[in-house]
């Protein structure tokens, strides 16, 4: 390894570790090796299936359950967002702002809807002691023949 992807690999490690620090989560080696993984490069959807075999192909040993876990531990510290597409399928999105999705049925892939392109109107008011928390938009797309 040269000595650049050397100092590269140090410097997403330390915003791993910072990033989950500031999530307030200890920076386990599980933890660290699957948020490299989600959050160096672009924002992207993925299932946890999708994220086990990715790490499992870089040789790193970790469990489908601790991956699931993880996912929803970072949901929950506020580092992904879930998006639920039906009953059986939810994807992880490394994406927190404000913003919907399109989705490809034919080929199970979200694309990002910027904030202000779309608006929701006609919300009821929730029962009482209850607040709306937000309001996920979920477009199903294919593509034209």
């Amino acid at each position: 390894m040269s000595k650049q992807m050397r100092e590269a690999a140090a410097a997403a490690n330390a915003q791993a570790i910072a990033r989950l620090r500031a999530a307030g989560l200890r920076p386990t080696r599980q933890r660290l090796e699957l948020a490299r993984h989600l959050f160096t490069g672009p924002d992207r959807h993925v299932t946890a299936e999708n994220l086990h075999g990715e790490v499992v192909g870089a040789g790193i040993k970790v469990s489908l359950a601790t991956v699931y876990n993880t996912l929803h531990q970072f949901t929950g510290a506020g580092l992904l967002r879930q998006v639920v597409v039906d009953a059986a399928r939810g994807y992880f999105d490394t994406n927190t702002g404000d913003h919907q999705h399109f989705f490809l049925e034919d080929e199970g892939t979200l694309i990002d809807i910027p904030g202000d392109a779309i608006a929701v109107s006609g919300v009821p008011q929730p029962p009482s002691g209850l607040r709306i928390d937000r309001v996920d938009v979920v477009v199903r797309v294919t593509r034209e023949n």
